[in-house]
């Protein structure tokens, strides 16, 4: 699903583009309102700041309702009832005020896709006109994730999984023996604007073995945090 976000800052911009990549949307981002309004089009929904440098986002907002029916997401600082009211009045399909986690946002879009009915473009591959085939599992030893079906085989055997206990794995799989802080992890696997405590990384780590049958699965790197490994195969110095 391709979003495009017209947002000025990119001390929100980057983490918010890496967040939703992480949970498979395409996201194209330009600056200003005039950017926006010279997109394609071909946007399956619209992440639009208010406080733009060239033109306010309302009126980038009545603007792109005039032309088009694209679901339209206002994300801004302004939190005032009129400027929720005057957004949604001009055709917003939904209003959330920063600051914001990235879940928080995803299930926005969720809601506003099936409420009103957009159906995302197909994934094309880079230059081909061809759709992307799509991602294959991962194995790693007896381990198998795929996430596009968010499944979990060990050996064989599927192995059921908490959602959050799912991304925590395929998080630590996409780099396997590589050693994630505890605050990347939080940051990937729950998000930035989670303030809860930072036992609940050990409580899902400390499932997430026993579900996988063997500790030697998720290795400890001390003062640091954790890191996916084929047990029999762990990184001298690592753990358990």
């Amino acid at each position: 699903m391709r979003l495009l976000l017209i947002e000025d800052d990119d001390r929100i911009a980057g983490p918010l583009t890496e967040g939703l990549g992480r949970y498979g949307f395409t996201v194209d981002r330009v600056r200003t309102g005039a950017a926006g309004l010279a997109d394609d089009g071909s946007a399956d929904l619209v992440l639009l700041d208010l406080g733009l440098p060239d033109m306010d986002g309302l009126d980038v907002c009545r603007a792109l309702r005039a032309r088009s029916p694209v679901p339209i997401i206002m994300i801004t600082a302004r939190g005032e009832e009129a400027d929720r009211v005057a957004g949604l009045e001009l055709g917003a399909d939904d209003y959330l005020a920063k600051p914001f986690g990235v879940r928080e946002l995803v299930a926005r879009i969720r809601a506003v896709t099936r409420r009103t009915g957009a159906l995302p473009a197909v994934p094309q591959a880079p230059g081909t006109g061809a759709p992307v085939a799509a991602a294959a599992p991962q194995r790693l030893g007896s381990l198998e994730v795929d996430r596009r079906t968010r499944q979990v085989w060990v050996a064989g055997r599927e192995t059921a999984l908490t959602p959050r206990e799912f991304d925590l794995l395929a998080h630590l799989a996409q780099d396997p023996g590589a050693v994630h802080s505890r605050q990347q992890i939080m940051d990937a696997v729950w998000d930035p604007n989670f303030f809860g405590p930072t036992k609940t990384l050990d409580a899902h780590v400390a499932s997430l073995r026993r579900k996988l049958g063997d500790p030697g699965w998720i290795t400890t790197a001390r003062g640091v945090g954790f890191r996916l490994t084929v047990p029999g195969e762990s990184p001298p110095g690592a753990a358990g």
